[in-house]
């Protein structure tokens, strides 16, 4: 069976372990991250969404994932969390979207992530206070990313015209705050490399 066309607009969030800016924005996977290991959390606000027929609009997510070393050789491990206001039909959609089934933006998952640990209905928010983005998920995760001012102390460094898969253009910014408990993990990587992107995803 075929996956119906499939799209997702919005904002998201992304906060690791390296202690710069994650290179792999720039390098596309063929320079290792600065731990020569990735740990991240990423937090997503689908403003407007849809699997089919099935909504997306209004829904939060989280995401999980390690990598053991080079981004482009693979053997990640990844988890999501899917907002408890999703319809049965929206989890199913959203699952198969970020394991990579349904094709499209996100098919290089279905490729790159070896362990896949599951998914989690819970409660998530997602906001923006001036510039800094709060995504939470009561108990597990907990971060606040600010974008990093440029020369023009009005304006944020960012990246553009990249050929990074998340997104064309990239908001450099840093973890305020960013805890993660969950599947046996324990994460604080406040003071670290985050990145905040428009979210246009589509597919097959």
């Amino acid at each position: 069976m075929t996956d119906p066309g499939w799209a997702m607009k919005g904002e998201l969030v992304l906060s690791c372990n390296c202690t710069v800016f994650c290179p792999c924005v720039l390098s596309l996977g063929s320079h290792p991250p600065t731990e020569g290991y990735c740990q991240t959390w990423a937090g997503f606000r689908i403003d407007a969404g849809h699997f089919g027929e099935v909504d997306l609009s209004g829904l939060n997510l989280g995401l999980i994932m390690e990598i053991p070393g080079y981004m482009s050789r693979g053997n990640w491990t990844a988890g999501l969390f899917i907002d408890i206001r999703a319809s049965v039909y929206a989890v199913k959609a959203l699952t198969r979207i970020f394991t990579g089934k349904a094709g499209g933006t996100t098919s290089l998952l279905s490729i790159l992530v070896g362990k896949f640990l599951g998914v989690e209905q819970v409660p998530i928010t997602y906001e923006t206070r001036d510039k800094t983005r709060i995504f939470q998920i009561p108990k597990i995760i907990d971060g606040a990313v600010t974008p990093i001012a440029g020369k023009d102390r009005d304006k944020d460094t960012v990246i553009t015209n990249s050929e990074y898969w998340i997104a064309p253009e990239i908001i450099v910014a840093r973890s305020d705050k960013s805890k993660m408990r969950a599947f046996g993990r324990n994460w604080n990587f406040a003071g670290r490399s985050a990145e905040i992107c428009k979210l246009d995803w589509r597919g097959p």
